[in-house]
């Protein structure tokens, strides 16, 4: 009877408070109510020795995580799979295992130097009914700590510390590095908003298996790992730890392996730049912004991009011109002219070394180009592309990696005779390695192989020979069509001289004077 009676006791004193509680809320003046809860808190701070931390997953401005929230949750999850009864799980590195965070609305425990703390996953939701599809985009999560006030100093100066500093070791360990690719701005707002679009990055190109000069590709590898260690020499000499690469050469030189290559060296993010889907400079600003540190940010065939040089103005003038001519056509060009980008030459450079390249840090800025000829000096000079590659056709040397790399073989006696082709002929990587590929089963693919090689490379050679004939042939052609139309003019003119001088002469024998001769020999 005396367990009933509490119970009841109990229950009145709840319904009680939750009664009082709604009368709070309903009735009392919005404008007292920060004044209640902060004597409140102060109340019960002299009864309640815990001191609380939160870690918000967004600042203010939404406009990137938090670094220390990521932190944090690397750092969770190597411990709270073990203690945390409702987990997340996601794929990591190589997609072969699978990591655990903890789900929403959990706790674990920790223990630092003797002493217990709480670590509380939790997210809040707006307090204003919103009546969406997608309720889910404005839920903020965020991570509270919980700490006996006596243990402040060592929390906040060591313990922090500590988490963020294993977080982000956690992080490097079990990354999948990712290729990114930007998203219309139409995608970047709303509920799933997001900047970039990743897949894993996979490409097994290493600088061992890249088909080129050996000591180009030993200083290549240095200039890398140099940059990779020298994050105080780029503070102290007041510039933003990045680096510049431009790639150049014909189709098929291995640009895009090169990319690949850095990556994998460097365990680098990629992010792929599309130049024609940004709209201006203040979304490829906002790109920019979007990409982490260790990173390669890459523009591809940045000559076809987009018209980044002085003929642009001479575009645009020569088109308003001609829609200037017809109303309707000026309708079709200002369509086409608003769905274009307006990515201008001034905010690419900008994008590579301006103020906002500096908001993040250990990051290349690679371009690549079939005509390096064609691109502004201003956008490719030293400091902004800091190093010039040229990738060019295939030597012996590269060929011998191809071989290696394809066949397994160091040495064959048909080595001399494709080594005297190539020095002959201008032929790709691309090529040469699409004809060391074994396309049917023999006895001996690797003879097979380096036979249609040599087939391939003395056809490439004739090819070559005959368009060098042609457009020898077309150039004497021209050559002597500008002679023949030189004489006929000069024989024109020497027509036009004699008639004038016949003329002369009769005037003279028709008058009886003689004309005075000037001092030039043209008779007055």
């Amino acid at each position: 009877m005396a367990m009933s009676e509490m119970f009841t006791q109990i229950g009145s004193v709840a319904a009680g408070i939750m009664f009082f509680w709604a009368m709070f809320q309903q009735y009392f003046p919005h404008q007292f109510r920060p004044h209640i809860e902060k004597y409140s808190q102060k109340l019960v701070s002299f009864v309640y020795p815990y001191i609380q931390i939160t870690f918000q997953e967004y600042s203010a401005e939404r406009w990137r995580r938090s670094e220390a929230y990521v932190a944090i949750e690397d750092y969770l999850s190597s411990n709270s799979s073990s203690r945390a009864k409702r987990l997340k799980a996601d794929i990591i590195k190589d997609s072969q295992s699978i990591a655990l965070s903890m789900d929403d609305h959990e706790e674990v425990t920790d223990e630092f130097q003797g002493v217990k703390l709480w670590w509380a996953s939790s997210k809040s939701t707006p307090k204003t009914q919103i009546f969406s599809f997608y309720p889910a985009a404005d839920e903020k999560r965020y991570y509270r700590l919980t700490f006996h006030k006596r243990y402040r100093d060592l929390i906040v100066g060591t313990y922090l510390n500590h988490v963020i500093k294993e977080g982000k070791a956690i992080a490097v360990r079990n990354r999948q590095r990712k290729l990114y690719t930007n998203n219309p701005s139409q995608n970047w707002y709303g509920y799933k908003r997001s900047v970039w679009s990743h897949v894993p990055f996979e490409h097994p190109a290493t600088f061992e298996t890249l088909a080129m000069e050996s000591k180009k590709k030993e200083e290549i590898v240095t200039d890398l790992t140099i940059f990779r260690t020298r994050k105080e020499y780029y503070s102290k000499i007041g510039k933003a730890w990045k680096r510049g690469y431009l790639l150049h050469g014909p189709p098929g030189t291995g640009k895009s392996s090169m990319i690949a290559a850095m990556a994998n060296l460097l365990n680098y993010d990629i992010y792929d730049v599309e130049l024609t889907s940004v709209k201006d400079n203040t979304e490829l600003r906002k790109l920019l912004i979007e990409t982490t540190s260790k990173s390669i940010i890459v523009i591809e065939d940045i000559d076809c991009s987009l018209d980044l040089t002085a003929q642009r103005k001479k575009k645009k003038e020569k088109e308003e011109e001609e829609e200037s001519k017809d109303n309707s056509l000026l309708m079709k060009g200002k369509e086409k002219e608003s769905k274009e980008s307006k990515v201008t030459l001034s905010g690419l450079l900008n994008f590579i070394d301006g103020l906002w390249s500096a908001c993040g840090e250990e990051r290349l800025i690679v371009f690549t180009t079939n005509h390096v000829e064609k691109l502004d000096p201003a956008l490719i000079r030293r400091g902004r592309m800091d190093k010039h590659i040229e990738l060019s056709y295939c030597c012996f040397e590269a060929f011998k990696v191809l071989a290696k790399n394809y066949l397994d073989i160091d040495s064959h006696n048909l080595f001399p005779s494709i080594e005297r082709l190539l020095g002959e002929t201008n032929m790709t990587p691309a090529d040469v390695a699409e004809n060391l590929m074994p396309k049917s089963i023999t006895d001996d693919p690797e003879t097979a192989c380096l036979e249609d090689l040599i087939q391939a490379i003395e056809t490439a050679k004739e090819e070559a020979r005959v368009k060098a004939e042609k457009e020898a042939k077309e150039k004497e052609e021209e050559e002597e069509r500008l002679q023949t139309e030189k004489e006929a003019k000069e024989k024109e003119e020497g027509a036009g001289e004699v008639k004038e001088k016949e003329k002369t002469e009769e005037k003279v024998k028709e008058n009886g004077v003689v004309p005075a001769v000037k001092e030039n020999g043209v008779v007055s």
